[in-house]
């Protein structure tokens, strides 16, 4: 297994990830930037089971695939709300969240 070429990918995809929750306002791009980072974690945590030739790290990534699904549920849910209630999707429709 060619490690740097997982690192490699595993690195794009949380800078990606990273650039999607910092340099956007919507939220729906920063829930998908979320959901990158935690995939170039899932892929890492594989690959370093696979070196080590441990399935624990296959256990863990299946656990941190049902979180994702459960956080992509309940933000989706609050997005859908947000929407109704804001009529936009942008971070600056949840300053009225303050205090």
């Amino acid at each position: 297994m060619n490690v740097a070429g997982v690192l490699v990918l595993t690195a794009v995809l949380a800078a990606i990830g990273m650039m999607g929750v910092l340099a956007r306002r919507n939220v729906l791009v920063m829930m998908m930037g979320v959901e990158l980072m935690l995939t170039a974690a899932n892929i890492l945590m594989v690959a370093a089971g696979v070196v080590h030739g441990l399935l624990d790290a296959q256990l863990l990534v299946f656990f941190v695939m049902m979180v994702a699904a459960a956080e992509v549920a309940v933000g989706l849910g609050l997005l859908v709300l947000l929407f109704r209630f804001r009529q936009t999707i942008s971070t600056k429709g949840l300053t009225w969240l303050k205090g």
